[in-house]
């Protein structure tokens, strides 16, 4: 029961975080640019897309905290139960947190695209 009690808690945490992020990042897009961005500004694109980039932003790295989170206390779990297997439980960790760190960096990337490209 409480482990369903944190997951909710997690999960109202990170919904208020997106909320307040729409409060400070809606007004702060309402400005008018000058020259060239105020032509690209008045169609709404350029503030749908700053939305769009922080919340695949935030899902990445929230994802992929937890993710790491869950896989470091894991192999803390393995090494306490069997200490023998130490050096291929850490070998193991650190790929798998390269792979993981890989996926968010690659969601960066898809979000520098949809700003400057789209």
């Amino acid at each position: 029961m409480k482990t369903l009690f944190r997951h909710k808690k997690l999960f109202c945490t990170l919904l208020l975080a997106v909320v307040l992020l729409f409060t400070v990042a809606v007004p702060a897009l309402a400005a008018d640019a000058p020259g060239a961005a105020a032509a690209q500004a008045e169609d709404g694109s350029l503030g749908s897309k700053a939305i769009a980039a922080g919340i695949a932003v935030g899902i990445a790295a929230a994802g992929g905290a937890v993710g790491m989170g869950l896989a470091t206390a894991k192999a803390a779990e393995g090494i306490s139960r069997q200490p023998e297997a130490e050096g291929k439980i850490r070998t193991t960790l650190m790929l798998g947190l390269v792979f993981i760190e890989t996926a968010i960096i690659y969601a960066l990337l898809v979000v520098i695209l949809i700003i400057f490209v789209l």
